[in-house]
């Protein structure tokens, strides 16, 4: 197999569960992950994470090095995955310099069809934060129940809903119409508690409680750059 001139990521060999891949010159070992619990049809849940990423995002062009930072996977584990879902004319790949900017094919009638599962198994969380980031008067907000134990491996049916924590004092209004319109894209029912942080803080609150010791998931409430 010849190395030369190659930009992006090739497999080489399989070593064990992982395989080597030669990226800039230098091998990266890549371990598979499992299926996610959310949704196994999925091969991995990188896979399954970067499909979010870009699905959601039809008129964005996204790097390798984009995905990797903002899912916070391994380069190398997000080259692979990319490099199969290219093959499968799932995402196109337009070259600029040395990157390669990837988007959903728009020609590939199978996309659409695709966006939607996603959006609704595994894309909740990218759904939330774009509908919350920013808000005024939120000092954290997680994802929790049934959705965050998915999304974190435990076994058991799909979820319906999407039970949110909202914490510190918002406009009512204002996270009711963000938890609305994010009900409206996902197609789950979405359940949003508006809890002070004096609340949060104390252990003694069966709710608080249960869902400190309950897998959850933390939005990052940031305000979304332009095109990020």
């Amino acid at each position: 197999m010849s190395h030369h001139g190659a930009s992006e990521a090739k497999v080489t060999t399989f070593w064990g569960r992982g395989r080597l891949l030669r990226m800039n010159r230098r091998y990266h070992r890549v371990m598979r992950s499992k299926a996610p619990t959310l949704f196994p049809v999925f091969r991995t849940s990188a896979q399954a994470q970067i499909l979010a990423a870009t699905l959601l995002h039809p008129d964005r062009e996204q790097t390798v090095t984009d995905l990797s930072r903002r899912l916070g996977i391994p380069l190398a584990t997000v080259s692979d995955e990319v490099a199969r879902l290219v093959d499968a004319h799932l995402l196109t790949a337009r070259k600029v310099g040395r990157s390669n900017l990837l988007r959903p094919n728009p020609d590939n009638r199978l996309v659409a069809p695709l966006t939607e599962i996603v959006v609704a198994t595994m894309g909740p969380h990218l759904v939330v934060r774009e509908a919350f980031a920013g808000m005024a008067g939120v000092s954290r907000l997680l994802i929790y129940g049934s959705w965050a134990a998915r999304y974190h491996g435990q076994s058991g049916p799909p979820p319906n809903d999407l039970d949110l924590l909202v914490v510190g004092r918002p406009d009512r209004a204002v996270v009711y119409a963000a938890a609305d319109a994010v009900e409206q894209r996902t197609g789950l029912v979405v359940n949003p508690v508006i809890a002070s942080m004096k609340r949060w803080n104390d252990d003694s609150d069966p709710l608080i409680a249960q869902i400190k010791s309950s897998p959850s998931v933390d939005i990052d409430l940031r305000p979304l750059a332009v095109g990020a």
